[in-house]
């Protein structure tokens, strides 16, 4: 056997060991998605309907991006075993460096975008750094992250709020797509994604590896076309797709694209899995950390500026507590806190999940401490479930 065929059927060995670890993943999906149901049914009777209205609708979906966002980097972080705590003040301090640059400085949005996401990029490679090279816990890491990070947010600000934003700044975060460019974009991708699966089938063929049913597969094409669709068409009949949505969407897609096509990708999942093993088989634990850690910080430069876009303004009290968001959406997911488990669809879902939970509480005039208690509450029922389930195994 050359050496070319012997790596080719390594990397197809790690890919299918991958797919592997990933089918449980399916059956958490379908859990979430009954969740979701149920919490969509509670609420449309416990608001008399209007938690269904498409104006709502289109508002719970621009409340989950930017927790979505924020979840897709932190589950990057958790499936490689770590955690970070900073990510609420650290997009408290991203959106108001951008609130600064744009009213204070008057920058054109080009380049305050270009700024915000460099110093989420800086940022993040700073708490990486001290995670994989100068081995600090992430825990101690990302905690004084927190309260550096928003304390040098109140010295910038001086503790007032920067306002009003540019009417350029507006558009990241409060506009809305055409009708027809969004269903002919949904349509193109839903394309796209039906000719690689496609392909992916017949690479698998080719090297020996099982597919799923024909019928199988295109009755989940049918599924994932009709739903994505109908959310279009749903969305449209407001007044079109919020501009932050088709930004997680596509921040979604490139993510699920890495975690599991990538070397990166692999590598993160068998870090999580066990470092040492990791370690021993050549990967470079701490260069793959530092890269974990630099693209979350990227993620949060992009929710940042969704964040100041949407509020119009830099505030002092910005992203408090949105690490738990984005943890609590991650675990939800199905990520495990051990690591090496979690998918980015999953957290995507598990922050609708609590973006769903915060709109509805919030439409029946549910007290804020209530609200705590509850999203508390929710984070250990999945935590415990993720151990339960391990002990089981």
């Amino acid at each position: 056997m050359s050496e070319q065929q012997a790596t080719s059927k390594s990397a197809d060995g790690a890919n299918q060991d991958l797919l592997e670890k990933l089918k449980p993943m399916n059956l958490q999906v379908l859990v979430m998605l009954f969740a979701i149901i149920i919490i969509m049914v509670f609420f449309y009777f416990m608001t008399d309907g209007s938690y269904l209205t498409t104006r709502n609708v289109s508002n719970l979906f621009r409340q989950t991006a930017i927790t979505g966002i924020l979840a897709i980097g932190m589950v990057f972080v958790i499936i490689s075993g770590e955690i970070d705590l900073s990510v609420g003040s650290m997009m408290g301090l991203l959106g108001g460096v951008a609130a600064i640059l744009d009213v204070w400085v008057g920058l054109p949005l080009s380049l305050t975008i270009v700024f915000t996401l460099a110093a989420g990029l800086i940022l993040g490679f700073w708490n990486g750094w001290w995670v994989a090279y100068r081995k600090v816990p992430s825990f101690i890491v990302t905690l004084a992250g927190m309260l550096a990070f928003r304390g040098i947010l109140i010295g910038l600000t001086d503790g007032t709020t920067v306002a009003p934003t540019s009417n350029a700044m507006s558009i990241i975060g409060q506009s809305y797509l055409p009708d027809m460019f969004s269903m002919v974009l949904a349509v193109g991708v839903l394309a796209a994604y039906m000719i690689w699966q496609q392909r992916v089938r017949g690479q698998n063929t080719q090297y020996g590896i099982q597919n799923e049913a024909q019928g199988m597969a295109f009755t989940k094409y049918a599924v994932i076309a009709v739903f994505s669709l109908g959310i279009v068409l749903l969305l449209n009949d407001y007044r079109g797709v919020p501009t932050p949505v088709l930004i997680l969407t596509a921040l979604m897609l490139i993510g699920t694209f890495v975690a599991t096509k990538t070397t990166f990708g692999r590598r993160v999942y068998a870090i999580g899995g066990n470092v040492e093993a990791s370690r021993l088989s050549g990967i470079d634990v701490e260069k793959t950390k530092l890269r974990v850690y630099t693209m979350h910080g990227l993620l949060v430069g992009v929710a940042a500026l969704i964040l100041s876009s949407r509020l119009g303004a830099g505030s002092p009290s910005a992203g408090n507590m949105a690490e738990l968001d984005a943890i609590a959406a991650c675990v939800i997911g199905g990520a495990s806190l051990a690591g090496g488990v979690g998918t980015v669809v999953g957290a995507v879902i598990g922050a609708f999940i609590m973006a769903s939970l915060d709109n509805g509480m919030s439409m029946m005039n549910v007290p804020t401490f209530w609200q705590y208690v509850v999203k508390g509450g929710i984070l250990l029922l999945a935590v415990w479930m993720d151990s339960a389930t391990k002990r089981r195994a």
